[in-house]
């Protein structure tokens, strides 16, 4: 670094309260490494901030010395977005406060905050809000996204539960965000992605859910997956709204649930969260729990709390991620044949085709009630690219685009934003937007003329005024 790069970075570490790391520092490789190892970005500078004066002086900062910016909640994001190479880290994972209000049903969560950070304090209150399926998630990611688990069939996409959000702005002002207040850019926010600036606060709405709820998984070998898979369809077509349901083909993990005989080998799996009465959960799952020979089963009455982080272990930082998914409109037998199929060909121990259960309260808003969109869509397809070794990377790349390029046939057309990979960008963005992204348009060059805020699924401020 230049004298005049000490200086400068001299200068912002005397007016954070959080501390700032470069190359070199205790810290920086540790905080600059995310979820999907397949992303090994070096930011120039990274801010651990504190508070919200933190993040104002960082956007501040980054306007007048041109410096990409980037923001890290959870650092889950599939595509990499926390990092910017020769960029300025925005790192929220400091700011993991949560505080409910059981009179009011709303929790107000910091814009560091995990899924796990907000279900473990809303949970001692029998409340939850409709988040996603992997504890160590940021729920700004996650929500900015649009958003969806469990809970979403019952009470829709995460950024429907959204009450208001805090953000700082590319103008570097602090603001709030909702139906009253800027509700133009509330409407973006929710899932338009990062687009629109640093969410330092997010408050949900949240519902009575659990403690007790039945959920967990059951699976069966391979060769019962034709049986399995369509008594998921015509389980999943009737069910309703407080039962979810996923459908996973993989190899099975040495998991102690499952019998050892079947470790290492193809499975299907089937998920399931009934948040209603248990007692109506066990009735309606009952069939699926009897069907054939199961070689696993911990579906059963459980805290939802621990539902929450079940699949923690199946997503662990550090290994090498790629996906690629779409929405469905139905779940159709054709689709779960190639389901099938293209499980067949998994080398990887961590890989998967899945097929989540959508619909419900999601489809019963407007088209247009935000920007997140997709609303028909009655599940999504995600085939999960997941290994060890950077020696890997083309065979296990090569296996997820080749199944995507057979099985897209069964797309709506859309895709699901948080999902797209740091490659997919111009039609794939469009197809995540839909007819929400000339609106978005508006709302980025109103917001962010500069286009400051890139480092997302990028909505041009162009599209606004074409």
């Amino acid at each position: 670094m230049t004298t005049l790069d000490v200086t400068l970075v001299q200068g912002l570490r005397a007016g954070l309260r959080g501390p700032v790391l470069v190359a070199g520092d205790p810290g920086y490789d540790e905080t600059r490494a995310i979820w999907n190892a397949m992303i090994d970005k070096r930011p120039a500078l990274i801010a651990r901030c504190i508070g919200v004066s933190d993040v104002l002086a960082c956007v501040r900062f980054a306007r007048e010395h041109s410096l990409t910016l980037s923001m890290r909640g959870g650092g889950h994001n599939i595509a990499g977005l926390a990092l910017a190479e020769r960029g300025l880290m925005l790192d929220l994972s400091l700011m993991r406060g949560v505080w409910v209000d059981t009179a009011a049903r709303v929790a107000r969560a910091q814009g560091g905050c995990l899924l796990g950070d907000v279900d473990r304090e809303t949970q001692l209150h029998g409340l939850a809000a409709a988040l996603g399926f992997v504890s160590a998630t940021g729920v700004a990611g996650l929500t900015l996204g649009g958003g969806f688990g469990y809970l979403s069939r019952r009470f829709g996409w995460t950024s429907d539960g959204v009450r208001s959000m805090e953000l700082v702005t590319a103008s570097g002002r602090q603001l709030r965000a909702s139906e009253k207040e800027n509700a133009d850019l509330f409407w973006g926010l929710r899932g338009g992605g990062g687009n629109f600036g640093v969410v330092t606060g997010i408050e949900y709405e949240l519902h009575p859910v659990g403690p007790e709820i039945v959920g967990g998984p059951v699976a069966w070998r391979a060769e019962s997956a034709p049986e399995v898979l369509e008594a998921f369809r015509r389980t999943a077509a009737d069910a309703p709204p407080e039962l979810t349901l996923v459908a996973v083909m993989r190899k099975a993990p040495p998991a102690p649930w499952l019998d050892k005989s079947v470790h290492g080998q193809l499975i299907v799996m089937l998920l399931a969260c009934y948040s209603g009465k248990p007692e109506e959960g066990e009735k309606l799952l009952a069939p699926l729990k009897s069907l054939g020979r199961p070689v696993g089963d911990v579906l059963q009455r459980r805290p939802y709390v621990t539902l929450q982080s079940l699949l923690d272990a199946t997503q662990p930082k550090g290994r090498r991620y790629y996906w690629k998914s779409e929405y469905l409109p139905g779940i159709e037998p054709e689709l779960l044949a190639k389901q099938l199929e293209h499980a067949g060909r998994i080398s990887s121990p961590h890989s998967a085709v899945i097929v989540f259960q959508l619909g419900g309260e999601i489809a019963k808003r407007p088209a247009d009630h935000s920007a997140v969109g997709n609303r028909d869509a009655a599940a999504v397809l995600n085939i999960a690219a997941s290994w060890e070794k950077p020696e890997d990377d083309a065979a296990q790349v090569e296996w997820a685009r080749s199944s995507w390029r057979d099985m897209k046939r069964f797309s709506t057309g859309g895709t699901y934003v948080n999902f797209l990979t740091e490659e997919e960008t111009g039609e794939r963005v469009a197809a995540a937007y839909g007819k929400n992204l000339a609106r978005l348009g508006e709302i980025k060059a109103r917001w962010d003329p500069d286009n400051v805020f890139r480092m997302n699924k990028n909505i041009p401020p162009a599209a606004g005024r074409a």
